[in-house]
């Protein structure tokens, strides 16, 4: 059994910055991911991270174009809190090491992003969080933070209603270990793997939703699934919005900028509006005739300098995947499953929460920071370059509280005979021999999902998606695996990971059944109207014997109340 105080589950950059915060409040932290934590999906953020840095800007402009991209769903203390202190946090950053792009006077250059008509969003390049990421890991270097790299987590534990830490697979060897803990922090990322095509690697599982729901915590705003509105057709890989930002245009296959269309209510912004809405605008456009082999085109060759300057990653993914030079000729995209705002219910410290009777309390020892989480900082739509800012901001929140109730309790009572529980669930797959593999069942999911809980839903797709998720989920019993060794395994990760998506892929199904609206990212064609009178509210979800249980919250609002959404 290995004990430490908090336990951070997930090497990202919320993960990160709970583990650094946590350890500077005093406690004894670990931090557990199963990838180098380098290699963790915040290294794919490439456009950048919001703050307010602008003479002419302010966190409450922030705040309030948060608020709106939010479609109105935003807890409003969370945001306030996200913008406000954020500022601080990006200094902090740069005081870490991120070299952040400058402009002709030396202050950070920030660019335009979807949502907004200010340019706040800092940006190394086009590979922002790649840079922050390695930046914060010298830090926890820095701080001799112990990191259990290649671990992956299969159970949360808990004593007396309480989380005390998890049992947790070391990767290279098959061995199951107990991880005893005071505090556990969940900062996994999202579960963008469940949908395909999709932006997310191949690690993007749902791991710590999944983890979260089977121990009781509440799950909000699922049915929000975001989709980006620049990827490649060929593999989902995001063009970052940045190129939009800095002036490229999107066109239809008669060569019209249709974001100047009326009908997409985004006359101002145009293709800088949020991604909900150009995602829509782009799937209609493809839909009635006017696409280039089911994509738009991303011109960018009016702003090549631009491109060749500050944007060389795009500029050799469209060459190496799309045999396209983009300082010469239009780019083939369409929109693709990116982000989800929905995830584990928490507070502005990180604190999980469960159902008790009629309400809800918190969940004691159990936090959640980053994609994984939702504080609801981005309610129905999140806006481009505030990612990276919640991972940091809420990160460190929930880094900080979770030290501080680590230290108020007494080391909680936790046994080893949960290894044995877990053990037995991999022998039992060693067990099968059958034809069905892991891969086949993922893919069919993922279609399932990117056909029906997509850019548009209606309520006889979402059943058709709940059946067949069903059935998927009765054939997950059958699945073998080739290897039935414990080094390494792969193919039983698979199987283990496949498992958490069917959780997170039932509760987006069940969320986006019950909200009957149309709001940011969730659009309902048979209910097409935003509805502030009876759906300004979260919908939350719960697991039970007879499966997920649906239940509402009401949104945090402060001093933004719902308007008509423009651009």
């Amino acid at each position: 059994m290995i004990e430490h105080d908090v336990l951070v589950i997930g090497g990202g950059l919320a993960g990160m910055s709970a583990a650094l915060h946590a350890r500077q409040a005093g406690a004894d932290v670990a931090m557990m991911s199963k990838v180098y934590p380098t290699r963790s999906h915040s290294a794919a953020a490439q456009g950048g991270i919001n703050a307010a840095l602008g003479i002419a800007d302010s966190w409450e402009v922030h705040a309030y174009e948060t608020v709106k991209g939010s479609d109105f769903l935003g807890d409003q203390d969370a945001i306030e809190i996200l913008c406000s202190e954020g500022i601080q946090d990006i200094f902090t950053l740069e005081h870490h090491g991120v070299i952040f792009d400058r402009d002709d006077e030396g202050r950070i250059h920030m660019r335009g992003f979807g949502g907004t008509d200010k340019s706040r969003t800092c940006h190394v390049g086009d590979m922002t969080g790649q840079t922050i990421l390695h930046v914060m890991y010298e830090q926890l270097l820095r701080m001799d933070v112990k990191s259990y790299d290649e671990w992956f987590v299969t159970t949360l534990l808990m004593d007396d209603g309480a989380c005390c830490g998890a049992v947790a697979m070391e990767i290279v060897s098959g061995k199951l270990e107990v991880f005893k803990a005071k505090s556990v922090i969940l900062c996994t990322g999202g579960c963008g793997r469940v949908y395909e095509p999709s932006t997310n690697g191949l690690i993007v599982t749902g791991d710590g939703l999944a983890l979260a729901y089977r121990v009781g915590a509440l799950i909000m705003d699922m049915e929000m699934v975001q989709y980006h509105p620049t990827t490649l057709p060929a593999n989902g890989f995001l063009i970052t919005e940045g190129a939009r930002g800095e002036g490229a245009y999107l066109l239809n296959a008669d060569g019209d900028r249709f974001m100047q269309n009326e009908r997409y209510g985004a006359t101002t912004l145009l293709e800088k509006a949020s991604r909900d809405i150009v995602s829509r605008a782009e799937t209609i456009e493809i839909q009635e005739g006017r696409g280039v082999d089911g994509c738009v085109l991303l011109d960018c060759r009016h702003i090549k300098d631009r491109i060749l300057e500050a944007f060389h990653q795009i500029y050799e993914l469209a060459q190496d995947y799309a045999n396209v030079d983009i300082t010469q000729e239009p780019l083939p995209i369409r929109p693709g499953m990116h982000y989800i705002m929905g995830g584990i219910k928490t507070d502005v410290d990180g604190r999980c929460y469960r159902q008790n009777g009629d309400g809800v309390e918190a969940l004691p020892g159990l936090y959640a920071a980053g994609e994984v989480a939702c504080v609801s900082a981005h309610g129905a739509n999140r806006l481009g370059g505030n990612s990276l800012l919640d991972c940091v901001a809420f990160g460190r929140r929930a880094g900080a509280h979770a030290a501080e109730y680590a230290k108020s309790i007494n080391p909680p009572n936790v046994s080893d005979q949960a290894v044995e529980i877990e053990e037995q669930k991999i022998i039992d797959i060693f067990a099968r021999s059958t034809d069905l593999r892991a891969p086949a069942l993922r893919l069919e999911m993922g279609e399932i999902m990117h056909q029906y809980t997509g850019v548009f839903r209606d309520e006889a797709g979402l059943l058709e998606a709940q059946r067949q998720i069903r059935e998927v989920r009765n054939r997950y019993n059958e699945i073998s695996v080739h290897d039935k060794g414990r080094v390494f395994n792969t193919d039983l990760l698979a199987v283990l990971e496949l498992d958490y998506m069917l959780d997170c892929a039932e509760t987006i199904i069940v969320s986006a059944l019950a909200r009957r609206e149309s709001r940011g990212a969730h659009t309902r064609t048979d209910y097409p109207e935003r509805d502030d009178e009876n759906w300004i509210k979260h919908v939350v979800v719960y697991q039970t014997p007879d499966g997920p249980k649906i239940d509402y919250l009401p949104v945090t609002i402060t001093q933004w109340q719902p308007e008509a959404r423009k651009y």
